[in-house]
């Protein structure tokens, strides 16, 4: 008779999280406040306000937007404000931020909006390779998020795991 071959991985329970998931799918672009300063230094209310009401709004319909300046400049805090009013009714989300703290904001609020409760007293393993780079501060709030619920929380990959927690 022939041994019969278990996957103990399968039959453990263990449930894999990818933060790949979390990832945001919408696009991002960026509006740089630099293109609407006098010689990329000073912002003159007056023409910046006139610029924002002939700029285009519509093409950032549905992403998620990211305001910042480039410039070596000193921009007053109402000038965010204000480009706010124009993204707010057509952009998926705005914030501050280059791409990268777009992507990485993105990430954050999706894992926090993950519904913990549903992985109370399992045993979770957060992946740890994949194709898209995920920064160490969305590992820190995935084990924020679970840490109350969790059984046991691990990395890597089911069949080879490195223990972060396990519940007394």
């Amino acid at each position: 008779m022939e041994p019969v071959i278990r996957n103990k991985v399968a039959e453990s329970g263990i449930i894999t999280l990818n933060l790949e998931d979390f990832y945001p799918k919408e696009p991002i672009v960026v509006f740089d406040i630099k293109d609407y300063l006098f010689m990329e230094m000073i912002l003159k209310e007056k023409d910046f306000r006139e610029a924002l009401k002939q700029h285009d709004w519509q093409q950032y319909e549905g992403k998620i937007v990211g305001i910042t300046c480039t410039a070596d400049a000193i921009v007053p805090l109402w000038a965010y404000m204000l480009i706010t009013t124009y993204l707010q009714p057509v952009a998926a989300f705005v914030a501050t931020g280059d791409e990268q703290a777009m992507r990485s904001r993105m990430l954050s609020d999706n894992i926090k909006a993950l519904p913990a409760a549903q992985y109370a007293d399992k045993r979770v393993v957060i992946k740890g390779c994949g194709d898209v780079e995920i920064g160490e501060s969305a590992y820190a709030e995935i084990t924020r998020v679970l840490l109350p619920v969790v059984k046991s929380l691990m990395y890597g990959e089911p069949c080879s795991t490195v223990p972060v927690y396990k519940k007394r």
